[in-house]
């Protein structure tokens, strides 16, 4: 289906999931003929056919229940009238959906549940409320039963969660709430309590903020009267018109409704509903993507340029060729002053591919040098150094759909549940369904137990032994016979120098025992369990790429999947989890010093040559700088410029301290962005930034999906971002200019082979594509390899395991490990601007109880962490999720500064930082102490407001 900027479409509800088949059951119903699959309900074949059931707990994302009694129907031979949601059709069924008897039946069963629905339902007034409207279609006039029985309508309104109401007076305990979080969402928060009369939902007996409930919205779309209900919806009413555009948090890339009302500057955002033809998501959605959308909103954010000469001086507002002027100009003059290399960009994982291809165009072509890096190396850069040695491309190797072929999942080093919910509900929906799951982390994860999920094998790996633990996987598969021979031997090279290196003995479970920390027996059990498969899937995130073995350890687990021939086929492969929403796009978009668009090295002048013709510019052939390179030469002298796409690094950057100090040393820096955050601190030019809800253009997500953006409303500062960046190129004196974004993706096609079938036209009509789009693959390609490698054999590599230089000591005796949680999202320079807030207030440490008891720390404590490059402060919490040794931390929160304390230690191929190893001690705070802490928690972000106002 076409997709025009504004549409209001939504697939219709055909009221039971499909079944799988050839249509060979010939079904006639109102005396219409139709042909389905054998084992279709009787209700999905009537809406297939245009006949329309009514019906309340039946809907195709949910197994049929049968509960409401209105989709009753007469099957010719059957005796009664049954439910036509849980009724299969056969060959040669006849079916009645409008008898008379039939008719009677509903407009009973729907007054028995008008008799306790409120007579004036503000839902079914606004048209969020299915009662109304299902009492006139079975021709239901007047309720009968007087108002001196008992109700449910005095009942309290539960309004604790900050996003959603629910109202039990509208309840007509259908369980479409229920079945949804246990079938789609997969937490099992909500049931149904007593009988009935007495029978209610409740969130585990309690309200639904101090329940298991994450938040995700699946009851509130599920819900088919006004009883759980938005309170935007409540506030501001229905919305007018619809907008399908993509999720910019994490890396699933979900696809939803933005539903809003107004237009123009008036538009408003009334509720953003995820889109079931959504290829990523499928019509689910966690807290973050389906409510925490009010940041682009925020009283925080910049709506003006703005310029000072000194960090030290205030804002003060410009105009936009102002602004636009003294960038151009400033960073000119350092490149005349300093040489070509004085000056630099990073771009943004959290920014359009359009966006993100025309900075390092910027860089290349105007600054006239390579040095250009992202965010997206600072994270998963050894996945694409690791995968492309590997297999010749730099890409996860899968699409999400492929989990529900899996047999076993490894997960290591990622927390699916809080880094990417929605893919973690799918692969919750396969383990209930019998596959197994291998967690290995050091710390105890949901996926490691939770309602009706629990890990086969839980390795707690020790942080910085990834390498020896996947040698030691490998080792035993090899070692017992276990490798599939035929794939090896006919789709790899390298064979026999990797198996002789990985059959040595000091790679065995029992020589790596004292190193990983995983017992022996364990060890080899899950691989042998892998092995088996049949077929094995491998899922990671940060904690496998931010080691000094980050690259190292992306070959091991290739060389895994090798091994047991894990890949080419549905239910296998390499994935990674990627952070941000369009870490994938911005590696795709050649935002790295050392390569073009399309992984290609800058270094060959084939590739260049496509640039240099098109862009009428000589492109330097040696790699720029990386952001730490930057860094480094910025305290030593040599680089003066800095531009900075949407990224607050002196936030997310470990080593603060240095981070800040390099900026301090720079002339000019600039940034753009949303919020003056901690980066903004060090600006010289602050650019406003536009949030997702204004962009057009679009991501890439974790497998290679390339999704739509489209503008909700205008650009509330007045400029895209993209037409930002053309403008500062071209007033530095480089004519660059597009009429829209559609031409920047246009020539990404032209010139990167793996878009070369990608276009805005193409996305529309088709709603999303996985590169490469070729001739080959019109349609783009879920799966990657199969048959072949993309550079032919895939490489097996001998992953010699070097431990880490951070190591504990007497002075630092614990290990620190980062992560994320569910409500917050990287720095939280978007969701603390949101309710999201109300789950996650401040950063926390966990400590096992053990290292808690040695130091007296109880939870609740304000606890000092210290490494050998900084300290700070944060709340503690007394937990068994980490081992003894370790400790966590999450760095949503700048107050807390987790970074301050993470080492410039970084992987041996790509500098990708070592965040996941930090050696630390924690000692509990004096009474003083605490007091201080408390206040500096309460003055909140350390960014200064512009003296003009906040914009």
């Amino acid at each position: 289906m076409t997709l025009s900027p504004q549409v209001s479409v939504e697939p219709p509800d055909l009221g039971t999931p499909a079944v799988a088949g050839e249509p060979t059951a010939r079904v006639r119903i109102d005396g219409r003929e139709i042909s389905v699959p054998p084992g279709t309900s009787v209700l999905r074949a009537a809406s297939l056919a245009g006949v329309a059931v009514p019906r309340l707990c039946a809907t195709d994302s949910l197994a049929a229940f049968g509960s409401c009694r209105l989709c009753l129907v007469e099957v010719e031979g059957v005796k009664g009238t049954p439910a036509s949601c849980t009724t299969p059709c056969r060959d040669g069924m006849v079916v009645a959906t409008r008898t008379e008897q039939v008719q009677d039946l509903r407009r009973g069963v729907m007054e028995l549940y008008l008799s306790d629905h409120p007579a004036d339902c503000a839902g079914c007034a606004r048209g969020n409320c299915e009662m109304q409207a299902l009492a006139a279609d079975v021709g239901l006039a007047q309720v009968r039963y007087g108002l001196g029985g008992a109700t449910h309508l005095a009942d309290a309104v539960d309004a604790s969660n900050p996003y959603f109401a629910y109202d039990p007076a509208a309840c007509i305990v259908c369980s479409r709430c229920v079945r949804a979080c246990s079938e789609t969402q997969g937490t099992f928060a909500l049931t149904v309590a007593g009988r009935g009369f007495e029978s209610r939902i409740t969130a585990g007996g309690t309200d639904f903020l101090s329940s298991e409930c994450v938040s995700c919205g699946a009851c509130v779309q599920a819900c088919p009267t006004d009883a759980l209900t938005e309170k935007s919806v409540i506030e501001l009413g229905m919305p007018s018109r619809t907008v399908i555009t993509t999720c910019a948090y994490c890396g699933v890339g979900c696809s939803f409704k933005a539903e809003v009302q107004g237009a123009g500057d008036a538009t408003r955002v009334v509720r953003m509903v995820p889109w079931k033809e959504g290829g990523a998501n499928e019509g689910h959605s966690c807290v973050k993507g389906r409510f925490a959308y009010g940041y682009a909103s925020h009283r925080d954010r910049q709506l003006s340029p703005m310029v000072r000469d000194s960090i030290d001086d205030a804002w003060q507002i410009v105009s936009w060729p102002e602004a636009i002027a003294r960038v151009a100009q400033g960073f000119l003059d350092l490149r005349d002053r300093h040489g070509v290399g004085s000056i630099g960009g990073i771009s943004s994982s959290r920014c359009t591919n359009e966006e993100v291809y025309v900075v390092q165009k910027m860089v290349r072509a105007a600054f006239g040098n390579n040095n250009i890096d992202t965010c997206a190396r600072v994270c998963h850069s050894p996945t694409g150094y690791g995968l492309n040695h590997a297999f010749g491309t730099s890409a996860g190797t899968q699409d999400f759909a492929s989990v529900e072929q899996a047999d076993v999942m490894l997960v290591i080093g990622a927390n699916p549940t809080d880094a990417h919910p929605v893919f973690a509900s799918r692969m919750k929906r396969r383990l209930r369904a019998g596959a197994q799951v291998i967690v290995a982390d050091p710390r105890r994860i949901d996926l490691v137990r939770s309602p009706h999920v629990e890990a086969t094998w839980h390795l707690p790996v020790r942080p910085g032994t990834n390498v020896a633990f996947v040698n030691a996987m490998c080792h035993v598969i090899v070692t017992e016979g276990l490798w599939d021979q035929d794939f090896v031997r006919e789709r790899c090279e390298g064979v026999d120098d990797y198996l002789a290196f990985i059959a040595q003995p000091e790679h065995s479970p029992e020589a790596t025992e004292h190193v990983t920390g995983v017992p022996a027996y364990d060890l080899r059990s899950a691989a042998r369990l892998f092995a088996a498969g049949p077929n094995s899937a491998i899922y990671y995130g940060l904690g496998v790429t931010e080691h000094s073995q980050g690259s190292t350890m992306v070959m091991g687990m290739a060389n895994l999947a090798m091994l047991t021939g894990n890949l080419g086929r549905e239910g296998v492969g390499v994935n990674p989890l990627r952070g941000q929403n369009n870490v994938q796009g911005s590696c795709d978009m050649g935002s790295f010093p050392h390569e073009l668009p399309g992984y290609r090295h800058v270094s060959r002048p084939e590739v260049r040559a496509i640039y240099e013709s098109l862009w009428g510019v000589t492109l330097q052939s040696e790699p720029g700088l990386r952001i730490p390179n930057m860094f480094d030469s910025a305290i030593g002298g040599s680089f003066k410029g800095l531009y900075v796409q949407g990224e607050d690094i002196a936030q997310s950057d470990p080593n603060t301290a240095h981070v800040e100090a390099a900026l301090r040393s720079m002339e000019l820096v600039v940034v753009h962005d949303l919020f003056l955050n901690e980066t903004a601190r060090f600006a010289h030019i602050f650019l406003p930034g536009a949030s997702f809800l204004e962009k057009d253009g679009t991501f890439t997500n974790a497998e290679r999906r390339i999704n739509r953006v489209r503008p909700v409303m205008p650009s509330r500062v007045g400029k895209d971002e993209w037409q930002v960046v053309c403008e500062i190129a071209t007033a530095m004196g480089y004519p660059m200019g597009y009429d829209a974004p559609s031409q920047i993706m246009d020539e990404i096609a032209a010139t990167t082979p793996t878009f070369a079938g990608v276009s805005f036209a193409r996305l529309d009509d088709e709603g999303s594509l996985q590169w490469p789009v070729t001739a080959t693959a019109p349609h783009g390609t879920p799966t990657m390899h199969v048959g072949s490698f993309v550079r032919g054999l895939g490489q097996l590599t001998q992953t010699v395991y070097v431990p880490t230089t951070e190591q504990a000591n007497r002075r630092y005796p614990l290990v620190l490990t980062t992560g994320r949680i569910l409500s917050q999202y990287n720095v939280g320079a978007q969701t603390r601007r949101t309710p999201n807030s109300t789950w996650h207030p401040q950063d926390v440490l966990e400590i096992h109880p053990a290292d808690a008891e040695l130091r007296g720390i109880s939870s609740g404590d304000v606890v000092e962490l210290s490494s050998r490059v900084g300290t700070t402060r944060l709340t503690a919490v007394v937990s068994q999720r980490m081992p003894a040794g370790v400790v966590y931390t999450t760095f949503h929160h700048p107050v807390t500064g987790a970074n301050v304390v993470t080492t410039e230690n970084s992987d041996w191929a790509t500098n990708c930082p070592e965040y996941k190893v930090t050696a630390v001690q924690v000692a509990v705070v004096t009474q003083a102490a605490r007091a201080a802490a408390e206040a500096d928690a309460y003055a909140g972000s350390r960014a200064p407001l512009p003296a003009a106002g906040r914009g």
